[in-house]
């Protein structure tokens, strides 16, 4: 049992139901409620077994991901969560490597199958770079200014992004409806949540640099809160969060027009109103746990922006 916990806990298993739920939440409130006759519109997750088979390669990949993480970052998080590393601990180093190249393994070995099922090459191209690209932010990447940070925002975009990989295929037709599929809109959306997930992503990055500055510093990172400092690092993360509010705020006074007034409470109340805190507790933070406890407000308001999906059920 032992065991089993120190695994759930180093392939952060809330995370990967996040990405569960984000990704059914766009198939099912989305997708199912844009496309005309959705189970044959010939969508790449239109059929149930390719949309199972995109949801295990996503979750095994991100999986992978937070092993190799863990497993590069072990020196670090002794300073930083000496209670929450597990490798070495419970889980030997040599078992972690192996369970990184077997879920990579999987993700990608799905992937291609998925791939050739549909005849795209986008999903397998996309996740195998994801791979690739997790290794590198673990083992380079993640130390230098800024790279790392939107390497992770780009990944967390993709959970999303992936879903309308099919999509890419019938772009140079135009964004207009093509075999019933209003592919324009389809994109437009999967951009809106995706460009959401990528801001708050960053957001979220710069505040744990900030966070775990200690064990970062000892090891010779060089993120932003080392090589630039607290205040710019905080300066930084202020403008994203404005942005974020405004692009909120546009999005609910454009769709006010159709009359989604439950929508648009929402939004205020659950996502405008948390960032707003965010902002104000960013200006005050000074140790550790007010850095700890913004990360966590931001991933709250992550949820909350995915969850607005469910009012495409309630206004379609």
């Amino acid at each position: 049992m032992k065991l089993t916990n120190a695994f759930l806990q180093l392939i952060r298993w809330p995370n990967l139901v996040f990405i569960l739920l984000t990704q059914w939440l766009f198939r099912t409130c989305i997708l199912q409620h844009t496309v005309t006759g959705f189970p044959n519109s010939g969508l790449l997750i239109a059929n149930p077994f390719n949309f199972a088979g995109l949801m295990l390669a996503s979750v095994c990949i991100a999986a992978a991901g937070y092993i190799i993480n863990d497993y590069f970052d072990l020196n670090i998080d002794r300073v930083n969560k000496p209670d929450k590393n597990v490798i070495d601990r419970t889980i030997k180093r040599r078992w972690a490597i192996m369970w990184h190249l077997l879920l990579s393994g999987i993700g990608i070995a799905v992937s291609l199958y998925i791939g050739w099922r549909t005849r795209s090459l986008l999903l397998p191209a996309g996740n195998t770079v994801c791979v690739l690209l997790l290794w590198v932010y673990s083992t380079t990447f993640k130390k230098k200014i800024l790279t790392g940070n939107v390497i992770i925002s780009l990944l967390t975009a993709w959970v999303v992004l992936v879903l309308c990989a099919d999509d890419w295929y019938r772009l140079p037709g135009g964004l207009t409806e093509q075999r019933g599929i209003p592919i324009g809109k389809i994109l437009r959306l999967a951009f809106l949540y995706g460009g959401f997930a990528f801001i708050i992503s960053l957001i979220r990055e710069v505040v744990k640099d900030m966070e775990d500055m200690e064990g970062d510093a000892r090891y010779g990172c060089r993120t932003m809160p080392i090589a630039w400092g607290i205040p710019v690092s905080k300066v930084f993360t202020a403008v994203w969060l404005v942005v974020l509010m405004a692009i909120v705020l546009i999005v609910q006074f454009y769709i006010l027009r159709f009359g989604w007034w439950l929508s648009a409470v929402y939004a205020l109340v659950f996502i405008e109103a948390p960032l707003v805190w965010i902002l104000y507790r960013l200006y005050a933070a000074k140790v550790t746990a007010d850095y700890h406890r913004l990360s966590m407000v931001v991933k709250v308001v992550m949820l909350t922006g995915i969850l607005s999906m469910l009012f495409f059920l309630l206004y379609h």
